[in-house]
C-alpha cells in the first residue's frame, strides 16, 4: 500500500472513530464535532509518524547492507561445511571398517 494511501484509509478510520466516539460521549453537536475533528486529527497525525517511521527504517535497510561482506562470510561457511562434511564422511567410513572387522574377529572367535 502506499503512503499516501495508508494516510487517507487511517483519517477515515480516525473519522468513523471520532463519530462513534462523539455520539456515545457529546450531548450536542458541538461536542460531537470537537470529538470528531479532534480524533481526526489524532489519527492523520499519527499516520504520518507512522509512514514517517516505515520509510526511514525502509530506505536504512536498503542502503546499509554489505552484500559483498556477507557473501564473502558465506563462501568461507559453505568452505567450512564442505571440509567438515568430508572429514564426517571419512570417519564414516573408518568407523564402518572397523565395525566390519570386529564382526570378522567375533565370527573366528566363535
Amino acid at each position: 500500500m502506499l503512503g499516501e494511501n495508508f494516510v487517507y484509509f487511517f483519517t477515515v478510520q480516525g473519522f468513523f472513530v471520532g463519530i462513534i466516539f462523539g455520539i456515545l460521549k457529546s450531548f450536542d453537536a458541538a461536542g460531537l464535532l470537537t470529538y470528531t475533528f479532534f480524533i481526526t486529527a489524532f489519527f492523520y497525525l499519527f499516520s504520518h509518524v507512522i509512514i514517517a517511521f516505515y520509510y526511514r527504517t525502509a530506505v536504512v535497510k536498503t542502503y546499509l547492507f554489505p552484500r559483498d561482506m556477507h557473501e564473502r562470510d558465506l563462501d568461507i561457511f559453505v568452505n567450512e561445511i564442505t571440509k567438515r562434511e568430508k572429514l564426517i564422511d571419512s570417519a564414516v567410513k573408518i568407523t564402518d571398517a572397523a565395525i566390519q572387522m570386529n564382526a570378522l574377529d567375533n565370527e573366528e572367535k566363535s
